[in-house]
């Protein structure tokens, strides 16, 4: 291997490496906003805590007035 592929294959990984810390960051930036919508989510709608996925899915479409 020459001193070019060398440096070819490290930059190769460098953007891997780059990449991989972009996705982590937007998985991360994703979970934080799931987080405070659903925090926004209980404080309007108190009842929220103490429901089922189904049941909360099913009370805001109604709410919403969308069919599900």
């Amino acid at each position: 291997m020459d001193e070019n592929e060398k440096k070819l294959l490290q930059a190769k990984h460098r953007l891997e490496e780059a990449q991989a810390r972009d996705r982590v960051k937007e998985r991360k930036a994703r979970t934080r906003r799931l987080i405070q919508e659903g925090a926004i989510l209980e404080k309007a709608f108190p009842q929220a805590a103490n429901m089922g996925l189904t049941e909360l899915e099913d009370y805001l479409c109604q709410v919403a007035e969308i069919k599900s």
